[in-house]
Order: structure tokens, then sequence, then C-alpha cells
């Protein structure tokens, strides 16, 4: 029985261990305190630019990005000017 909590304790403690460097990694690879723009370039009506607001948004909400979203206007038509002013209306989320 002995043997049986002293492997356990082992693996739970390789593990945590695992868990703490994971977790400083992460870290390591995300921006620092500086936020970062990111532009994304809408053409047409849009097409893909609601996925690409949305994915980006998610990701901040996670907290695994820290920025604020650009829609740049690369020649909307008037439905695609619509969806960005839409999407704009989000807090971080700006239209040039």
């Amino acid at each position: 029985m002995t043997l049986f909590w002293e492997l356990s304790g082992s693996l739970l403690a390789a593990f945590g261990i695992v868990c703490i460097a994971w977790a400083a990694l992460g870290r390591l690879l995300l921006p620092g305190c500086c936020p970062v723009r990111a532009v994304v370039a809408g053409t047409g009506s849009g097409e893909g630019l609601e996925q690409t607001v949305k994915g980006l948004l998610w990701l901040r909400s996670a907290g695994l990005w820290r920025g604020v979203v650009v829609i740049e206007d690369r020649g909307l038509d008037g439905a695609g000017r619509m969806l960005a002013q839409t999407l704009a209306r989000q807090d971080g989320v700006e239209i040039t």
C-alpha cells in the first residue's frame, strides 16, 4: 500500500511541475504590457470579417491576447460597411 501512495504522490508532483512549466512558458509567449493592434482588412461584402473579429475578441476574453482590433476599409460595399459598423460597436473594435 505504501508503494501505491509513493507512486501517486510522485505522479501528482510531476504533473504539478509540468503545469507550472506550461503556465510559465505561456506567459513568456504572450505579449507583454504593451497592447497589440490587429488590423483586419475588409473588402467587398466583408466575407470572413465577422469570424475573424469574433475570433480575436474570443482570444482577448480568454486572456490569450491583449489589444485592439482595427477593421481597415479596403473597398467595403454597403453590406460590408454595415457589418463593420456593427462589429465596431463592441468594446475594443475600431474602423479606419
